[in-house]
């Protein structure tokens, strides 16, 4: 059995490097796409990983597959679309943050009978983010898959990573993004997030609002403040680990990466008699992983191997 299978988008990030001698943006096109990203960081952590996703029939849809292949992820359930593959422009303040305009493309024409059901069944996890269920077709076979895996008892994993640019208003995005919770074992998501889709801003009244909604892992990354966890009506935070950043695209999909690959490597039921020192451990390894993510450059390419979070 597979450790985990990831489905949604796998684009490419157009992300500015810097500025010419003449002063005209200079962009790098880097692979990603959240869920993908989250597949290719276990991969790199020792997970078996697949993804289920679209691109285009072009020279970018090529590489991406290629990136998948060379980082060892099972790419069997990458299909191929009529549009061009998605690309999205991410810009870097001076601070390393990063703002995102998208141009869709493949990744909004995913149907249902692309997915391939034995395939995807065929883990401990199923993970999937937001940004697949901004569109119709897409929203479609990402609930369906959800659905399924939870039926079939695996772990689904959620990111419900906001795009406002992707929404066409904000109660759209808090309808579509809280539809799949019922179907959510673990969710990670950001300090931002959290008012979105629980109605406060607290740490502890938001995340017990999530587990009350059957949430078993609760997971809130805080940036240079670490992560804030809740499990099993406790609430803790673990603190995060010092990095000059460089680029913080692609920190978040690497946590949540490493968290998985931690807890998949407990066996069949990942979940099953966690208690709350061996967690701490796990959170404080995904937060060393996305450390060094935020001090190099682009997404996948800057995730860490396993020997480089252990220090080996």
């Amino acid at each position: 059995m597979r450790d985990i299978t990831a489905i949604g988008e796998i684009l490419i990030d157009l992300t500015q490097t810097g500025k010419n001698d003449a002063g005209v943006p200079t962009f790098a096109a880097n692979p990603g796409g959240a869920p993908a990203n989250v597949a290719v960081a276990a991969a790199r952590l020792g997970c078996s990983t697949a993804f289920i996703g679209k691109v285009g029939a072009d020279s970018l849809g090529g590489y991406l597959r290629q990136v998948l292949e060379e980082n060892g992820v099972d790419h069997s359930g990458l299909q191929v679309g009529e549009s061009a593959t998605t690309m999205a422009i991410v810009s870097i303040d001076e601070t390393g943050e990063r703002s995102f305009r998208f141009l869709r493309g493949a990744d909004c024409e995913m149907v249902p009978e692309d997915v391939d059901e034995k395939m995807a069944q065929n883990s401990r996890v199923l993970h999937f983010g937001s940004v697949s269920l901004t569109q119709g077709i897409a929203r479609s076979a990402t609930i369906f898959t959800a659905r399924a895996a939870h039926r079939a008892g695996m772990l689904v994993s959620y990111d419900p990573n906001y795009r406002p640019a992707l929404w066409r208003t904000k109660r759209d995005a808090l309808e579509w993004m809280s539809l799949p919770l019922p179907l959510v074992d673990i969710i990670k998501l950001s300090e931002e997030e959290l008012p979105l889709l629980t109605g406060s801003e607290d740490l502890e009244e938001g995340s017990r609002a999530l587990e009350e909604q059957g949430i078993r892992l609760v997971m809130i990354t805080l940036g240079a403040k670490g992560a804030f966890c809740r499990w099993q009506g406790e609430s803790f935070t673990v603190p995060s680990v010092p990095a000059k950043v460089a680029d913080t695209n692609g920190a978040g999909d690497t946590f949540m990466g490493a968290v998985l690959s931690r807890l998949c490597r407990r066996g069949e039921k990942p979940l099953e008699n966690l208690e709350r020192g061996e967690l701490e451990e796990i959170l404080a390894f995904a937060n060393r992983a996305a450390a060094i993510t935020c001090s190099r450059s682009g997404a996948i390419p800057a995730m860490p191997t396993l020997a480089e979070v252990e220090g080996k």
